[in-house]
């Protein structure tokens, strides 16, 4: 095991909008103190009484998904939480991924992408 899963990212034009929606059908607490990722008008999470944690991004120019309508399809991306981002780098590489978004400094988060194109996220605990 590299990683585990630390939320699911929906793209959207207003997150704290698509925030409220979704806590409204499954309750739990919008923008709870996370030291994993910073809030501001364009990223809210929504942690779940089940434990689950959802992020809204606030993509520019967002056109939603049309089903099943292949030239506008499904928009989200996967956070996954690893404890040594340059190791779990070497892994997801080897495994077939790309480095999109490679980071710098202290930052701690890198975008990659699945070899079918998806992106994806490493974030360090």
């Amino acid at each position: 095991m590299i990683a585990d899963l630390q939320c699911v990212v929906l793209d959207c034009s207003d997150p704290l909008e698509l925030a409220e929606f979704y806590q409204s059908l499954l309750g739990g607490a919008l923008n709870q103190q996370d030291r994993r990722w910073s809030l501001d008008d364009s990223w809210t999470t929504l942690h779940t009484p089940s434990g689950l944690v959802l992020a809204f991004q606030r993509a520019a120019d967002y056109s939603p998904p049309v089903w099943p309508d292949p030239s506008r399809p499904q928009q989200f991306h996967l956070d996954f939480g690893v404890t040594d981002l340059d190791r779990a780098q070497e892994q997801v590489l080897a495994l077939g991924a790309t480095v999109l978004e490679g980071g710098s400094g202290e930052r701690g988060w890198r975008i990659y992408a699945d070899p079918a194109g998806h992106p994806f996220c490493l974030v360090r605990h």
